[in-house]
């Protein structure tokens, strides 16, 4: 099993829309294309949706050591709003240790414009994941 098929595992995000493209050590990215079931009453993409692709990009990057690595607090900010096209999140994990993690995702739009930055922290328990960790 790679972390790409544990993460198949998250049914929300896969509903929503969420594709993972590529995961490394400590770092992730995913997209997510902008439908009609992710505007809001004004039209643009639901801050839910943004928050869902950001969250994700955490998981994958979090999770690259194959240690189950669990959300404890999340916060986003918005910049700029979307209603077409893909939006990119690219997770950095800035802080890896036995127990703890956290991690700086950037939300973009196709041309690189940042639209949101989301900032999560995990706890790592001491279950091992079904993959080879990404060195």
């Amino acid at each position: 099993m790679t972390i790409q098929e544990f993460l198949q595992g998250d049914k929300f995000a896969l509903f929503a829309g969420v594709e993972l493209l590529e995961v490394g050590n400590g770092y992730a990215k995913a997209r997510m294309e902008i439908k009609p079931m992710h505007l809001n009453g004004g039209g643009v993409c639901q801050g839910g949706a943004i928050f869902t692709l950001a969250d994700l990009a955490f998981a994958a990057a979090t999770n690259s050591h194959a240690r189950l690595t669990l959300s404890t607090n999340s916060s986003i900010n918005f910049f700029k709003s979307e209603s077409t096209g893909f939006l990119y999140a690219e997770a950095q994990e800035i802080f890896n240790h036995k127990r703890l993690a956290h991690c700086e995702v950037k939300i973009t739009n196709e041309a690189g414009t940042l639209i949101a930055t989301f900032n999560g922290s995990g706890y790592r328990k001491d279950a091992e994941l079904p993959f080879e960790p990404i060195e």
